[in-house]
């Protein structure tokens, strides 16, 4: 017998409580969909509150998602720095200009203060208000990068490495500023109504730094932040590895980890269960090609893989879905999850599901 049915909130919690709820919840972080839906260029949706607002209602609507998403693009947070955003017509806002030029430029940061920063009043008034529309019956995710991740947008890629590397008392630097900000923004995010926390946190991946570099670095940096994030937080490595790095992100007393599609779903589950949530982990960037079927094949197989006994949401892998991916497909995940996540999962084998051709 199935379990009576859930609102959105219930629902997330019971299966973050490693509990069976009455299905899989589905977390579809659809950010610049909500342009199309409202027919506004990307730059345009983006420059009002109120079109968010509008855009995640019409959207979570539309494609049956178990989350509200007030992420708006990465590049507003070093606007609050002093940098600025590249709007394209057809994918995310890039960052402009570093707005760190010089290591040097670090002696003399100073930590934007939230509260007056009109880019980020504009994400705090789109928590506000999707809050005034659902209430406690939809979990609302905001979004911080973490510290050690913000430095790739506000310095440059290269740049950065080099300081980690060769002048550790800048970096060390930078972080004290980094963190007073991701701090703040996280708790600015949460008392505005934000559920949880998403905590980007990309340069941590296995995929970009060596585990022994990201355990002195990063890793402290995430334990001494989300210490003093005042709610439930959910690291997400933007597509990039973290298999290897399982006990060391436990260790930041995070509650969920994004899993990439670079990695088996039923490996995780296996360190995961009993003690840390998964959330993944759809190809965002294969789903751009994926067929209605192939939908449903990619869906049945995540949720057999991870699903039984709780601690699992399905979303993609990266933490948002390209623009370039159908309204068919996005469709035909959320029947998908009506048609095989409901609990209990009683056609999954005792075996895993293999992965779809």
């Amino acid at each position: 017998m199935n379990t009576p049915t859930m609102n959105s909130m219930q629902r997330t919690l019971t299966a973050l409580g490693q509990k069976e709820p009455d299905q899989v919840p589905l977390f579809l972080l659809t950010t610049l969909h909500g342009a199309k839906e409202l027919n506004l260029t990307i730059e345009d949706y983006f420059s009002r509150a109120e079109h968010v607002v509008e855009g995640q209602m019409r959207l979570r609507q539309k494609y049956r998602s178990d989350c509200l998403y007030a992420f708006f693009h990465a590049s507003i947070e070093t606007e609050a720095w002093g940098g600025t955003t590249i709007f394209l017509p057809d994918g995310p806002p890039l960052c402009g200009a570093p707005a760190i030029q010089r290591p040097q430029d670090i002696d003399t940061l100073q930590v934007p203060q939230v509260v007056t920063c009109a880019p980020l009043a504009k994400v705090l008034a789109t928590i506000r208000a999707l809050k005034q529309r659902v209430g406690d019956t939809v979990p609302i995710v905001g979004v911080a990068i973490s510290p050690f991740s913000l430095p790739v947008m506000q310095m440059g890629f290269h740049a950065y490495l080099e300081l980690i590397y060769e002048q550790p008392e800048r970096f060390e630097k930078l972080m004290q500023a980094n963190e007073a900000f991701t701090v703040a923004w996280a708790n600015a995010q949460l008392e505005a109504g934000a559920t949880a926390i998403c905590y980007f946190d990309p340069v941590a991946s296995s995929t970009i730094v060596p585990r022994e570099l990201y355990q002195r670095t990063g890793m402290r940096v995430a334990q001494r932040t989300i210490s003093q994030i005042k709610g439930p937080t959910a690291t997400h490595l933007a597509s990039g590895r973290g298999l290897g790095l399982a006990e060391d992100i436990m260790s930041t007393g995070t509650a969920v980890i994004g899993v990439s599609a670079q990695e088996d779903l039923a490996q995780w589950k296996q360190i995961a269960a009993g003690r840390i949530n998964l959330l993944g982990n759809l190809n965002g960037v294969e789903m751009r090609r994926w067929t209605p079927q192939q939908a449903q094949d990619h869906v049945k197989t995540a949720i057999a893989k991870a699903a039984r006994g709780g601690g699992f949401i399905l979303g993609d892998n990266h933490g948002e879905i390209p623009w370039q991916v159908s309204e068919e497909v996005l469709l035909a995940i959320g029947d998908a999850v009506q048609r095989w996540g409901r609990y209990p999962l009683s056609w999954v084998a005792d075996e895993h599901a293999t992965e779809p051709a």
